[in-house]
């Protein structure tokens, strides 16, 4: 039994042995087979310089507070203005404006053509007589009134103004003159304001006709006004 464990224990001293020369023999080779790295030169050294910080001067000391104002000075306040809004005008009430009468047709003298149902004018009346005065005057009435047509002339004296070249062609014709009325009943400032047909002289003849018509003048408050214009037609047929 001694010499099986002494042999036994020889054994495991030797295996043990073999295993440590192996280890040794292994670390010997990495270190062979690891490359060696070279050692790294120092670099340059740095060479740093303390210098003293310059002392930091003091703060401005703040500006000492302004005085406040006195009550009552400086320059008096402006007058305060007070903006109302703009008043909307009112519409004026409408005013509806009175009628205006009809203007009256002019009074024609002459011949009428046709036949119509209104009272004309005459030609006036032809003879001979005599008789008084006549005059304006004044009485206790009152009121306005038109003019009046008072004569005309006769059908021979528009037969002499017929225009003689219509008066051979027996061509009818008329015109209407405006006249202002005297106080004397006679026409003046006559102008010529239309003929039919134009061109044929029934203008002119007009205003040589009108110095035989006599117009009483219009009135107003009873007295004749003067001056008043009116519009005359001349018919004309040979």
């Amino acid at each position: 039994m001694s010499r099986r464990s002494s042999s036994r224990s020889a054994r495991f001293a030797m295996v043990g042995v073999a295993v440590g020369a192996l280890h040794l023999a292994l670390f010997g080779l990495l270190g062979h087979l690891r490359p060696v790295t070279p050692p790294t030169p120092l670099s340059r050294p740095v060479e740093v310089e303390l210098v003293r910080p310059s002392p930091i001067p003091p703060l401005p000391a703040p500006p000492p507070p302004k005085p406040a104002p006195a009550e009552g000075g400086g320059a008096p306040a402006a007058p305060s203005r007070v903006h109302l809004p703009p008043k909307k005008s009112e519409r004026p009430p409408e005013v509806t404006a009175p009628p205006k009468p009809a203007p009256e047709p002019p009074p024609i003298v002459g011949a009428a053509p046709d036949a119509g149902p209104a009272p004309g004018q005459g030609l006036g009346g032809e003879g001979t007589g005599s008789g008084a005065g006549q005059g304006a005057g004044s009485g206790p009435g009152a009121g306005d009134g038109p003019p009046r047509l008072i004569q005309g002339p006769t059908k021979d004296q528009l037969r002499r103004l017929h225009p003689r070249e219509a008066f051979r062609q027996r061509l009818n014709g008329s015109a209407r003159i405006a006249c202002r009325i005297r106080l004397d009943m006679r026409l003046e400032d006559c102008r010529v304001v239309d003929e039919a047909p134009p061109g044929r002289g029934f203008g002119q003849a007009a205003l040589a006709a009108s110095s035989y018509f006599r117009f009483r003048p219009p009135t107003r408050d009873g007295r004749p006004v003067e001056g008043r214009e009116i519009t005359v037609g001349v018919e004309f047929m040979p």
